[in-house]
């Protein structure tokens, strides 16, 4: 055995491996790996990879999004707008659109309400690029982590998206406004994308846009905003129905914290000092109120309107159902509220369909003109325009009765006429009033018109005639004067050319034409401003987007000659004073007017006026179910409706309404030659009290007219009848006729039969005297007043 060295086996040198493989003992443990760590340099490029992969792929999809989303055409609901019709006063009639929006230039807001809404919205708005994206993704994190929805939106990606799109949350739409809203920040300047925000916005109560929030929520238009108004404006547009303090008034604090928000804001831009800032208080908005739609008569004067503004040619009907136009009426809204309270008063009130079948067929149109300048101001078109959607106050078709018989005698005066005899036509030229005499000078078919209930009045003076509505003499009067004469002074004074039935025959004087209530009110309008303007006018200012438009006014002028208007209204005087239209004299004051009747009692008429107002009123009759015109037999409790009973009644009582306050006039009548005096009677030593009746009874009224003696309608206690003249319960007057006056009224026929006789024969021209007639005197020149 060797010697030991010490040491033991373990220690010995190992003798070293064979090289070559040797199987792995598995008991050992695997040695660590001795290459380099280049994993994480992998995971460097991997990512870098992705990035540079990410940020090419958005940039591809950024260039192929801008090229791609074209900035589409506005949106149908961001174009609609109501038409805004405003009384006289400017206080709102009503608006015509479902959509509550009337577009306003942005020079015509306030800055401070301007910067107000940018203090609310975009603070940054001027110096910001369109989008802002750190703004969205805090927005994306503060929704993300409950701290409240948001839409991290710039005021043009919100117009983008009021104007251009819709109010869908989609990722597609959001990615379009996020295109559309680069482009338009480089094509259009921030005032235009500001003042288009304005208009489109939504602030609750249904109004779209600044404008109509103005007048919604205060009661004035945008530009009359204070900066306290416009910053509670610019506060609502976060909440709009929760920060409308008057319906949710819980919800006060909040709101008067936004609008303090919003102020306090202004100051730190600089836009508003701390001592306007200190004064301001919080300016509690008017009460909400239900959207002003069309029922009740704002339809009515809604669809006058229209038809005025089209027909005229100031606008066509294919522009202004685009909306956005803001106009001014003429109408002035307490004469409107005193109309429509009279017809409700004095017809609709009374109204019982169940026990009186009639008053299902009442309607009640009417129209008041101020004759001055020929405005409308009031009209009364139905019951309510969602029941009856016909207007009363323009409809054409039903006839005008006695009410056009003024304008054969305006006619008359107008061309110097003469009778058949050759006599001038004056209020005391002395006509055959009898039942179914038929007309002389007439060449058509022969005619011989009833009066009404087939009375007879015998020779009575056309003063007289008129009182009483006799048919007989005005139907001979319209062929002395001329059936064109007639019809071209109807147009004159002012009813349309084209009103049906309104023909150049002997029935023109009757009133078979189916003028509307506007039409006659207007006419008569002419009448009491003495023969001048012809015309009418419903709108005083029109705009559409702030830009005014030109309204032209009717043409003035002097449609008939003053001595022609004034004599009617002498006479019409009478008809108030004593004839069938006493009803009218509630009015108490001054005034004329003439009853009306159409055929069969379908309608029934007053026009009249005092210096300041014409109106015309027309009870009318119509089955609500056929549409057919119905006769008002048994309506509102009556035997039958005329035109001084209802009409008269309802006319009386909205003149004088409409004319409390304002101190009465007279008329300033200038009378024609022959008008001023009655022509003198023969004496009649055997019966003077009854020759002085005649006289009398041919003066047609009882009250002087200013600087008028004896004149028609104008008498003093010289020409005033007794009661012996007076007309009996039948309405004829008994006028006794004395020996010497018969005697020179039969020689007078014999003489007038012999003209009649050598006179030739043949046909003659419309408007011109009929067979027989005397050469006409000469005639007072057209539109010279005062002769």
């Amino acid at each position: 055995m060797p010697p030991s060295s010490g040491t033991s086996d373990s220690d010995a040198p190992r003798p070293a491996r064979p090289t070559g493989w040797e199987p792995r003992d598995p008991t050992l443990s695997t040695p660590p790996s001795r290459t380099p760590r280049r994993r994480p340099r992998r995971l460097l490029r991997t990512l870098f990879g992705l990035l540079l992969l990410g940020t090419l792929l958005l940039a591809g999809a950024f260039a192929a999004g801008y090229l791609l989303v074209e900035i589409p055409p506005a949106n149908s609901a961001a174009l609609a707008q109501s038409n805004v019709y405003l009384y006289r006063d400017g206080t709102t009639l009503a608006r015509d659109g479902e959509v509550n929006r009337e577009n306003i230039r942005l020079d015509r807001v306030p800055l401070t309400v301007r910067r107000a809404v940018l203090a609310a919205e975009d603070r940054d708005f001027h110096t910001s690029r369109a989008v802002d994206p750190k703004a969205m993704v805090r927005a994306a994190w503060n929704t993300v982590t409950g701290k409240g929805r948001q839409s991290g939106s710039t005021i043009t990606q919100q117009y983008v998206k009021n104007y251009y799109l819709g109010q869908e949350q989609t990722l597609t739409r959001k990615a379009k406004e996020f295109f559309i809203a680069i482009k338009l920040g480089r094509e259009k300047s921030k005032e235009d994308i500001l003042q288009g925000y304005l208009n489109t916005s939504y602030f609750g109560r249904n109004a779209y846009g600044l404008q109509a929030a103005a007048r919604a929520y205060y009661g004035k238009d945008a530009e009359d905003l204070d900066t306290a108004e416009g910053a509670y404006l610019a506060s609502v547009l976060k909440a709009p129905s929760a920060y409308d303090v008057t319906t949710h008034p819980e919800n006060r604090a909040k709101a008067v914290a936004r609008w303090n928000y919003v102020l306090d804001g202004m100051v730190g831009e600089g836009w508003l000092t701390r001592a306007d800032r200190a004064a301001a208080r919080f300016p509690t908005p008017q009460t909400a109120r239900p959207a002003t739609g069309l029922s009740g008569q704002r339809g009515y004067l809604v669809q006058a309107v229209e038809e005025y503004l089209t027909e005229h040619g100031i606008v066509d009907e294919k522009t202004l159902a685009g909306g956005g136009f803001r106009i001014t009426t003429t109408l002035e809204p307490a004469k409107q509220d005193a109309l429509v309270e009279t017809v409700e008063e004095q017809v609709m009130s009374k109204l019982d369909p169940a026990s009186t079948p009639a008053d299902r067929f009442v309607r009640v149109g009417a129209a008041a003109i101020d004759p001055a300048n020929g405005k409308v101001l009031a009209l009364y078109g139905g019951v309510d325009y969602t029941r009856q959607y016909v207007n009363n106050a323009t409809r054409r078709d039903y006839q005008v009765g006695s009410t056009f018989k003024p304008f054969v005698f305006t006619a008359a005066v107008q061309s110097g006429a003469q009778t058949q005899q050759g006599e001038p036509i004056t209020p005391y030229t002395v006509y055959d009033g009898s039942n179914r005499r038929p007309v002389e000078g007439w060449n058509g078919a022969p005619y011989d018109p009833a009066n009404e209930d087939d009375e007879s009045f015998g020779e009575l003076p056309v003063g007289a005639a008129t009182d009483l509505s006799v048919n007989a003499v005005y139907a001979q009067m319209a062929v002395d004067v001329g059936p064109g004469h007639v019809r071209r002074t109807a147009v004159d004074l002012g009813l349309p050319g084209s009103t049906p039935d309104l023909t150049a025959s002997p029935s023109i004087a009757l009133g078979a034409a189916t003028a509307s209530v506007l039409d006659m009110a207007t006419a008569y309008a002419t009448l009491a401003a003495h023969g001048r303007h012809g015309g009418y006018s419903l709108v005083e200012g029109l705009s559409r987007d702030g830009q005014e438009m030109a309204v032209p006014a009717p043409a003035s002028r002097q449609a008939v000659s003053r001595e022609a208007a004034d004599t009617t209204t002498a006479i019409l005087r009478s008809v108030i004073e004593t004839g069938t239209g006493t009803a009218a004299q509630a009015v108490g004051r001054p005034a004329a007017g003439k009853t009306g009747t159409a055929e069969d009692d379908k309608a029934a008429w007053f026009a009249g006026y005092t210096p300041e107002l014409a109106a015309v009123v027309a009870v009318m009759g119509q089955d609500p179910e056929s549409g057919r015109q119905e006769p008002l037999y048994g309506a509102l409790g009556q035997a039958r409706i005329n035109g001084g009973g209802t009409p008269a009644e309802i006319w009386a009582q909205f003149t004088r309404e409409a004319l409390a306050g304002t101190t009465p006039r007279d008329f300033e009548l200038q009378l024609m030659p022959g008008a001023e005096e009655p022509p003198p009677l023969p004496p009649s030593p055997e019966a003077p009290d009854a020759a002085a009746g005649a006289a009398a009874s041919a003066a047609p009224g009882t009250s002087n007219a200013p600087g008028v003696s004896n004149a028609p309608g104008v008498s003093d206690a010289s020409t005033a009848p007794d009661d012996s003249t007076a007309p009996d319960a039948s309405g004829a007057p008994e006028v006794s006729e004395a020996p010497d006056v018969r005697e020179a009224r039969e020689a007078r026929e014999v003489r007038e039969v012999r003209e009649a006789r050598e006179a030739p024969e043949g046909p003659y021209e419309l408007g011109e005297a009929g067979p027989g007639a005397a050469p006409r005197g000469p005639r007072p020149p057209r539109g010279t007043p005062g002769q």
